[in-house]
């Protein structure tokens, strides 16, 4: 059930299990994806998780919750047209945005994630979430690029997985014509790296075009694979969230 599509009577009359609330960012993707990748990605994930935990056995929905756009991005400030906020502001409006939910029954939540740059922040969001006396709930924090095996180790950023899943989620926003060029111009690793502490702070220190990893080597076929390894993993955490009885608080 999408709730932005939804009514209030069909929210009240659902037997929802879990609310799933799609976390993304809005920031360079490179020369070939657009902005809103993270977002298109989470929510492309938590739709299919939520299909796949409603045909499993289960007695109850998914409640797909309107994606929140903008993330901890500034790492990408030297890139046009990025978006970012606080991790502060961060952390307060999507704690609250999710507290909102246990008033109406719905008291499971996942964040469904598409940025590295929320990790950190959505693990405190999901703590302090779940330890909140003011209501019954409990979250945790899922990121879709940690959950695919041994593809997770590249994951880069507009490279093979981003664009993969793109190819076979959206195809029409991958430009594909400037692939090529972005995979020549990729940086080969994220940072720069001395004593296993990375000392650029901003991605424009280490890439010149955004990308890091081979944009080339993410088919559509890939794409599907990832959308159900992901999906998959997001339907399994689900059916354990909704059984899990939260800590005593």
């Amino acid at each position: 059930m999408r709730l932005a599509d939804a009514t209030w009577t069909d929210v009240r009359d659902a037997d929802i299990d879990v609310a799933f609330v799609p976390v993304g960012s809005t920031e360079q993707h490179g020369p070939h994806a657009p902005l809103g990748t993270d977002t298109l990605d989470a929510v492309a994930v938590a739709e299919a998780g939520a299909a796949a935990y409603e045909a499993s056995d289960t007695s109850g929905a998914v409640a797909l919750a309107p994606p929140i756009p903008v993330g901890v991005a500034e790492e990408h400030r030297g890139f046009d047209g990025t978006m970012w906020v606080s991790p502060d502001a961060f952390r307060t409006y999507v704690r609250e945005t999710a507290a909102s939910l246990p008033s109406h029954g719905i008291d499971r939540v996942v964040f469904v994630n598409g940025h590295g740059g929320n990790v950190e922040a959505l693990g405190e969001i999901a703590r302090r979430f779940s330890r909140d006396d003011a209501h019954d709930g409990y979250a945790v924090a899922f990121t879709w690029f940690e959950a695919v095996g041994e593809h997770a180790s590249d994951m880069g950023h507009a490279g093979p997985l981003e664009t993969a899943l793109l190819r076979a989620t959206h195809p029409e926003l991958v430009r594909e014509e400037r692939v090529a060029a972005a995979s020549e111009e990729a940086a080969d690793r994220w940072g720069e790296w001395v004593a296993g502490v990375n000392l650029a702070h901003d991605s424009d220190e280490f890439t010149d075009n955004g990308v890091v990893g081979d944009p080339s080597a993410g088919d559509a076929a890939l794409g599907e694979e990832l959308l159900d390894r992901a999906s998959d993993a997001l339907a399994e955490l689900a059916g354990a969230v909704v059984d899990r009885e939260p800590a005593s608080r």
